[in-house]
């Protein structure tokens, strides 16, 4: 975990992998990371929409983020885990490969899309490379597309279901 102290225009994001791919999201949504467990299936939703668990007495949907995506779904494994945050009120939880650390990034570091054609742009709020703890000093950090997870339309279907 960083230890650098936030200043204005910095923020915290989580960052964590999907079929090899790393992605973050911004902290201020994450509400916990909690180890998977098979959630109770729903009749009727989209197929990315897992089914719903019990947190603390609050019915959270479970959302498969790669199926979400339009990827394969996520192979379930030892270090598989959800991310529960908050989407505009309501609580979801977003199945990921591997949360990998929490970082510090300075706003001016993210960079735009690229300019091609991507089925849903919006989902995509940016890129930033980001320094991994494990690695040596000469390693130039890894690219993490930063996500919109209110860009995903996520609560019209919780709002739907319901």
């Amino acid at each position: 975990m960083t230890t650098t102290t936030q200043t204005p225009g910095d923020r915290k994001i989580v960052t964590f992998s999907l079929d090899h791919q790393s992605f973050g999201i911004d902290m201020r949504s994450l509400i916990e990371i909690r180890e998977w467990e098979e959630p109770t299936p729903l009749p009727g939703v989209p197929s990315y929409i897992l089914g719903v668990t019990n947190l603390r007495g609050t019915v959270v949907p479970v959302i498969g983020l790669a199926e979400r995506l339009g990827w394969r779904p996520s192979t379930i494994h030892s270090r598989s885990c959800l991310l529960v945050v908050n989407l505009a009120g309501k609580q979801a939880g977003f199945l990921v490969d591997e949360v990998a650390d929490i970082v510090l990034i300075h706003d001016q570091e993210i960079q735009p899309a690229p300019d091609i054609e991507i089925g849903e742009p919006a989902i995509i709020s940016g890129l930033v490379k980001v320094q991994e703890r494990s690695v040596s000093a000469n390693d130039n950090g890894k690219m993490v597309l930063l996500l919109d997870l209110e860009a995903l339309g996520i609560s019209r279907v919780m709002d739907n279901a319901a």
